[in-house]
């Protein structure tokens, strides 16, 4: 059984977390020993898959095959979690499009004392799924960039049965909204933070658009019409935005220094393999049985 509160130490101070309820407390008052430090990331997203049935134009996913062994996930989680991780998160492609999804959740929540989230569509979570998923994920956050044709234009499927989908995923656990924002969306910003908070949404988070082969990224005055829609929303959702991309002079709630080393806060594992800063980094190092001597080599290469 895991404990209910884990414990990380780095040079920002203690920090102790639970991954039931989210609570997050830093005790900065603290120094601890650098030899104390935690050597994992604070958080690690792993796409378990390229697979996806939509063809969303912004998607950062690469169009080629690639899909993570579950041994692999499992070795590489046990590892983050001995040393200082607090939460993994998957996504894709669909994350559900892995035949072993279920099955890798599972052993995650349970051998682990990490918080496990995931990042879906959707449009696959039947009773089934939610079934199996029960007691395994701590939050799903689930894409939805616009609302009625808007949404069926960018993502190809029924937006009713997009709603009747988010009924079974509040089913598994709390959820937040994720909306991608770029220039030919910000006018749904308002729609898509009613539609969050009527169907009991936890969070809206706004994800900044970046610039993919299909389709370029938020430009500079699409950035600064975002900016004025986050200081002027006073909606009931928590609202939380990306750091990348994020426009200029939004405050981010976040407690740690932006000079962070940043793999020390956040690494990206793709589904074919590599640890990357994030998931649209170029620089990139194969994971072989160590996921943090992987972690060691890319911040040597990019320091």
């Amino acid at each position: 059984m895991s404990p209910r509160l884990k414990v990380r130490a780095d040079r920002h101070g203690v920090h102790l977390f639970d991954r039931t309820t989210g609570v997050n407390v830093l005790i900065d008052e603290v120094t601890p020993p650098r030899e104390c430090w935690a050597r994992a990331p604070r958080y690690v997203s792993m796409a378990l898959t390229n697979a996806c049935e939509l063809r969303c134009p912004f998607c950062y996913a690469p169009k080629t095959p690639g899909r993570l062994e579950p041994d692999a996930v499992v070795r590489w989680v046990r590892e983050l979690d001995s040393a200082g991780c607090l939460g993994v998160g998957f996504g894709g492609g669909e994350p559900t499009a892995h035949p072993d999804f279920a099955d890798i959740c599972g052993q995650v929540s349970a051998e682990t004392s990490l918080a496990l989230t995931m990042t879906t569509h959707a449009h696959r979570i039947d009773e089934r799924l939610a079934d199996a998923l029960r007691g395994a994920l701590h939050f799903i956050r689930v894409s939805v960039d616009a609302v009625g044709d808007d949404y069926e234009r960018i993502r190809s499927r029924s937006f009713d049965a997009l709603r009747a989908r988010i009924d079974t995923v509040a089913s598994i656990s709390s959820f937040g909204i994720n909306m991608v924002v770029g220039d030919d969306t910000l006018h749904q910003l308002d729609p898509v933070a009613a539609f969050a908070a009527s169907c009991g949404a936890a969070e809206l988070l706004l994800l900044p658009q970046q610039p993919v082969p299909a389709k370029a990224g938020l430009t500079p005055a699409g950035a600064a019409q975002l900016a004025v829609w986050v200081r002027r929303y006073h909606g009931p959702l928590r609202l939380a935005i990306s750091r990348l991309g994020t426009p200029d002079g939004l405050p981010l709630a976040d407690p740690f220094s932006l000079a962070e080393d940043s793999l020390r806060a956040h690494a990206h594992v793709d589904a074919a393999g590599y640890l990357r800063s994030d998931a649209y980094s170029l620089e990139r190092v194969v994971i072989g049985d160590s996921i943090l001597d992987a972690a060691d080599a890319l911040q040597e290469r990019v320091s």
